[in-house]
Formats: C-alpha cells, sequence, structure tokens
C-alpha cells in the first residue's frame, strides 16, 4: 500500500469520532506502531484535526469556526483550494501573498481547547499537491446535481468505472466523491486526485433503494 492511500485509510477510520489506538491501527494496516505515529505527525501537520497522544490513542474532528465570521463548508473549502492553489503557483508574489494570508486568518483563529491547531494552514507531504484533481470538480458537482452517471478510470486501476456519483467529501485537504459503482455494484469513495479520465454519460439515473446516500449512510452507521 502507497504511504498516501495508507494515510487516507487512517483518515477515514478517524472520521467516526471513536478512539483508535496506534496498535490496532498498525496491525490491521500491516506496519508498525512508529509508522502509526509517524503517519498521525504527518496528518496534524498536514491540517487534519488530528487529536490524542502516542500511547493513548488517536481521533479527530473537524472545525470550520473563523471568528467574527461563521463559515459554512463550502466557504471554508473555497479558501483551501484557493489559497492551495495559488500558493502552489509559479507567480512568486502570488505564492507570498497567499502563505501571509493564510497566516493572518491562523492568527485571529480561537485560542481554546476546542480549537484544532494547525487547521488552516497549507498542506504538507504527502498532500502538497492540493490543485491536483481540481479540475474534476465542476463535472462531478455537474453530475450530482443532475443524476448523471459517469465513466472514470482511476490511477493505477485499468477498470472502467460507471458510477452514480452522490456526495462530494472535503476532510485534510484531499476530495472525495461517495458513489454507487455500477461496475462493482457496490458502494465506493474515490479520491478525486486518483481520477485520471472522467467522461459524463448521457444515462441519467433515479433513487432506487439499496443505492442511494442514506443507504450508504445506513451502511456506515
Amino acid at each position: 500500500m502507497k504511504r498516501v492511500d495508507r494515510l487516507y485509510a487512517l483518515m477515514q477510520r478517524l472520521k467516526d469520532g471513536h478512539l483508535h489506538t496506534a496498535e490496532a491501527m498498525a496491525q490491521d494496516l500491516g506496519v508498525s506502531v512508529r509508522t502509526i505515529y509517524r503517519d498521525m505527525d504527518t496528518l496534524a501537520a498536514s491540517g487534519v484535526p488530528v487529536e490524542g497522544a502516542r500511547g493513548s490513542g488517536y481521533t479527530a474532528r473537524a472545525m470550520i469556526t473563523l471568528p467574527p465570521l461563521n463559515l459554512t463548508q463550502t466557504e471554508l473549502e473555497a479558501l483551501h483550494i484557493g489559497l492551495a492553489a495559488v500558493g502552489a503557483g509559479d507567480t512568486p508574489d502570488l505564492a507570498e501573498a497567499a502563505q501571509a494570508l493564510s497566516d493572518k486568518i491562523d492568527a485571529v483563529l480561537p485560542e481554546d481547547v476546542d480549537t484544532p491547531t494547525g487547521r488552516f494552514g497549507f498542506a504538507t507531504y504527502p498532500f502538497a499537491e492540493p490543485a491536483h484533481g481540481f479540475r474534476h470538480m465542476p463535472a462531478f458537482r455537474k453530475a450530482i446535481r443532475a443524476r448523471q452517471k459517469l465513466r472514470l478510470t482511476l490511477e493505477d486501476d485499468t477498470m472502467l468505472h460507471v458510477v452514480r456519483p452522490l456526495h462530494l467529501d472535503y476532510w485534510g485537504r484531499i476530495w472525495t466523491c461517495v458513489v454507487w459503482d455500477e461496475t462493482a455494484e457496490s458502494f465506493a469513495t474515490f479520491r478525486i486526485d486518483r481520477v485520471q479520465d472522467l467522461t459524463p454519460l448521457p444515462g441519467l439515473f433515479v433513487d432506487e433503494v439499496g443505492k442511494r446516500l442514506k443507504d450508504f449512510h445506513a451502511l456506515q452507521s
């Protein structure tokens, strides 16, 4: 398993809000406990709101409030995307300005026990290229609104997937899409940055029991 895939798997696990020990995660993923400790440090540096410590376990929770503004999830995502894209560009003055703006936003975050530190700043390795895959975002959003099927190929996967896109999610600077994968006849969660090619299909889909977003959520509960 690639490190970026392992980190994504850890992020998915931490999202449930429960406490997970490094020992249990290491056993499930087939790596050492020391590797899990390093992964937790990397996730925290990348902006994932990891809480916990070595020996006690880890969890994560999101926080999207910036005083004096209460931001919606979409508004915060727009700030992350914009600053990340500009900061990764090849225009030095704009990249410097994006970093300065990120620092200013960090500076006005409330200082209390409920606010995770480092929530907003630029991502670090291995999520240091947040602009990768952004070109597919409009197609995914449009397809979800129109209930339009998509045909796509993924990195390191030669199979063509015909999917029903159901929901976009944003976590730790990685975009994912929950889909009903008609090829595999099961739910799946694809990372947008792994999509190599995407084609909207003429066929639309309607809700079917067992293939809806609420059915996916029911399976996760």
